[in-house]
């Protein structure tokens, strides 16, 4: 790697030489800007010991006491380097970058105060862990502590914190109290959750501080979306917002930005230009592997290049080049967009306290990296430090921690059903009819939608109303209207969609970006974690974003995003609401020839995620009511469409009516004749099945049999009230199920009935589920594993003639 940087150097040589004028121009720069950025190179690894390249001498040193090849020695990187590269890849003039040559005595007492806080707390989170007064998983800092320094001295009380799962000193250092973290930690009533996060999850809406996510990666575009909101903000309120220069920071290790969601935001960020800074934490271990086995570029702050993205790579055991370094590029972001901003460190701990570190080099490491890097023991050894009272300050840092252990332990535990009432941020059985819109929402639409663009949504708008009228709306026009009647009414909701601006497969999305612009409407990649992971970020910052799948089945590239949108209201304690609408057509018909990758019964993989509402509509009234309920809920939602009904299915519309999000429809009633006779069956269904059914009631009927045909409209939660109604008068059930036989939906629902409704059933639940072998393309095949119309009339014969 040196070999080829320094012969990539010497051919820049002989060009410069050959013109340096014409050089200079070329690139943008002088001369001597461009000798000062060629200093700027990281340290290499020899085979005799750890060496770091020093060019400005073009002389090789040997780093003090490194015996491990494995080990990283510390970059001989100094403020000069940092103030070339600065000016070179950022653009920052030289008049302005003299303003952080110098950083207070004061400035760097505080940042060595957070620094010594941030260690006294981790080692106190330790011992406690050890004691058994935290539980669970941890993930400790120490070694790493000029980040938070960095954070407590740029930072801002508005900007917007996202962090991962070893974040608690990202938490103090952005204001949150230590006595609130430490009984989060200690699963206490007063900790920053109320108990519900834990070590992995520290939540402050007061501080912005918005996370402690505990899967890999997946905070990238949490951020992105947090980011986002800041320009919705100042689109939707710009004379309220002029002297706005909040910024959204998000933290990732080296290990984990070679993750793909990385690339993906960094992309989103040049695109929009999003006020984002991305800190990557480079302690050189991927969990606790060493990096460069796994990973061929570890210089992530070079990532950013392709996307016109700066980056830079500090010496983390450097505090004051730290504090430097962090400053400007924290006012980069502030005033033109995106950065990232690399810092080298070493972490002391084993990835968490139970950790064997069994890996290549990591003790070894560890003990070298205690010794010779400790950005503690480095500043208070360095000359910054002369003059400073700092045994004072360890003294009151001390004595601080020592508070929040007793709060901690002084404090109560969350009561038992906090759970329960955690569970969604809207009961169930509200109506959201009565919801009224944001105050000025008519006013803020008309001044950030262009004239002409209004009148032409409106006059589609209108057109969509005359088909609900006249019952030729279809499934995919009722979604459509709904959706740009609710971004009409409330301009905090914003949609995302693949193919969003030729109205995506289902024109559900249709004139949304033509009308609102690419903010409020963004075009996505083809990555769906992505944007539901955005929409995630907004929904955490005052936004209603609704996200559009071109097909439900593409969902399962974000079953983490999905499974962390579930989980936020209540991991925060009930601190930040999840207003995000998951609207997509999928499921499987019969016959439908789609194979086994587009036929997957998602709706029931989802099933199991917590704080999730889950609807299906296989009409236009159903899809377009319980649209609108979900817009104006304030918890996560997911409506499921069916793909072979989207177009072909047309009805009647109530306009303006929204629709419970805990109720099934009762569809048809069986006779009073078929219930005397005992000839009647509650059959319950949904998507296609729906359909189905209907298409075989006059056959049952013909057989003199009846049934009870339910819309099965919410699936979680589930409405037993309807179903042990219909079972009171029948006695039997039938279950067409577009889902699996193993874990499908009419598992769930058959084990609910038989545990809430057996004394009513005269025969056991009659299932007809998919088979569990994947759903085939031709059609001979495919009979054997889709059930349809034809099944549930033998079903219903065999229930009402006694077979099973």
């Amino acid at each position: 790697d040196t070999l080829l940087r320094f012969s990539m150097l010497l051919r820049v040589v002989a060009i410069a030489a050959a013109a340096p004028a014409a050089f200079s121009l070329s690139i943008g720069v002088s001369a001597p800007q461009m000798w000062r950025a060629m200093r700027f190179f990281p340290a290499r690894m020899s085979t005799t010991g750890t060496e770091t390249v020093d060019f400005t001498l073009g002389s090789i040193r040997v780093q003090r006491d490194v015996t491990d090849e494995q080990m990283r020695p510390r970059p001989s990187i100094d403020w000069s380097d940092l103030r070339a590269r600065l000016e070179l890849e950022f653009r920052i003039p030289e008049a302005e970058l003299a303003k952080y040559d110098e950083i207070s005595k004061e400035d760097l007492l505080k940042a060595y105060e957070m620094m010594v806080l941030c260690r006294q707390f981790e080692n106190a989170c330790n011992q406690a862990y050890m004691q058994g007064n935290i539980r669970g998983f941890m993930h400790l800092d120490n070694g790493q502590e000029s980040i938070p320094a960095v954070i407590a001295d740029a930072i801002k009380p508005g900007d917007k914190k996202i962090s991962y799962y070893r974040e608690h000193t990202h938490a103090l250092a952005s204001g949150i109290s230590p006595e609130a973290i430490m009984a989060e930690l200690f699963a206490k009533d007063t900790g920053t959750c109320r108990g519900t996060g834990g070590s992995m999850h520290i939540y402050d809406k007061e501080t912005n501080f918005q996370g402690g996510w505990a899967l890999v990666c997946e905070q990238l575009p949490y951020a992105a979306g947090a980011a986002r909101s800041i320009l919705l903000d100042r689109q939707l309120d710009a004379a309220g917002t002029e002297d706005d220069d909040r910024i959204a920071v998000v933290f990732v290790g080296e290990g984990g930005a070679q993750n793909g969601r990385m690339a993906e935001c960094l992309n989103a960020a040049a695109k929009e230009k999003l006020p984002l800074l991305f800190i990557v934490i480079d302690n050189g271990r991927a969990i606790n592997t060493f990096t460069p086995d796994v990973a061929t570029n570890n210089n992530v702050y070079l990532q950013g290049q392709h996307y016109g993205i700066p980056g830079i790579k500090v010496d983390g055991g450097n505090l004051p080049d730290t504090l430097r370094t962090g400053r400007a590029v924290i006012d980069y972001v502030r005033k033109n967009g995106p950065a990232i901003l690399q810092v080298h460190t070493y972490r002391f701990q084993g990835h968490s306290p139970a950790d064997p570190e069994h890996e290549r080099g990591r003790k070894a490491e560890k003990k070298w990296a205690r010794e010779e890097c400790d950005p503690i023991k480095l500043f208070e050894s360095s000359a910054d430090a002369a003059g400073l009272d700092l045994d004072s300050v360890s003294k009151a840092v001390k004595a601080q921690v020592k508070s929040s252990l007793d709060f901690a332990r002084n404090s109560a535990p969350p009561p038992r059903d906090l759970a329960k009432e955690l569970e969604f941020p809207d009961k169930p059985d509200t109506d959201y009819n009565l919801r009224p819109p944001p105050a000025d929402a008519a006013l803020i639409t008309a001044r950030t939608v262009q004239p002409e663009a209004l009148n032409a949504v409106n006059e589609y708008v209108t057109e969509l109303q005359g088909k609900a009228k006249d019952s030729s709306i279809s499934i995919a026009d009722a979604v459509n209207l709904a959706c740009l009647e609710e971004m009409l009414r409330d301009p905090t909701t914003v949609m995302h969609a693949e193919d969003l601006q030729a109205g995506s497969s289902y024109n559900i999305p249709k004139m949304t970006q033509q009308t609102f612009g690419t903010l409020r409407a963004a075009d996505e990649i083809i990555d769906e974690g992505h944007f539901i992971g955005k929409a995630l970020g907004e929904g955490m910052n005052g936004y209603r974003p609704i996200v559009e799948l071109m097909n439900t089945n593409f969902g399962i590239y974000g079953m983490a995003e999905i499974s962390s949108a579930g989980n936020t209201y209540a991991t925060t304690g009930g601190q930040f609401e999840m207003p995000m609408t998951i609207i997509g057509a999928g499921g499987t018909a019969p016959n439908q020839a789609l194979g086994a990758e587009h036929s997957q019964p998602f709706h029931a993989y989802v099933m199991g995620i917590p704080g999730l509402k889950i609807g299906t509509a296989a009409s236009p009234d159903a899809a377009y009511g319980i649209t609108k309920s979900m817009i104006r809920d304030n918890g996560p939602c997911f409506l499921f469409l069916p793909v072979k009904m989207m177009k072909e299915s047309k009805g009647f519309v109530p306009l303006g009516e929204c629709l419970p999000l805990n109720k099934a429809a009762l569809l048809h009633s069986a006779s009073e004749s078929a219930v005397q006779q005992r000839k009647s069956v509650t059959v319950l269904t949904y998507l296609h099945g729906v359909k189905e059914a209907w298409s075989v009631l006059d056959d049952i009927k013909a057989e003199g049999m009846d049934i009870d045909l339910i819309e099965l409209r919410s699936l979680k939660p589930l409405d037993m009230e309807t179903i042990r109604s219909s079972i009171g008068r029948t006695n039997k059930v039938a279950i067409l199920d577009e889902s699996t036989q193993s874990g499908g939906v009419g598992a769930t629902v058959s084990a609910l009935i038989s545990e809430q409704c057996f004394d009513l059933l005269d025969a056991p639940v009659y299932r007809l589920s998919m088979d569990d072998a994947p759903v085939p393309y031709a059609s001979s095949m495919e009979q054997a594993v889709v059930k349809r119309g034809s099944d549930l009339i033998q079903a219903v014969y065999a229930l009402t003639h006694k077979q099973i």
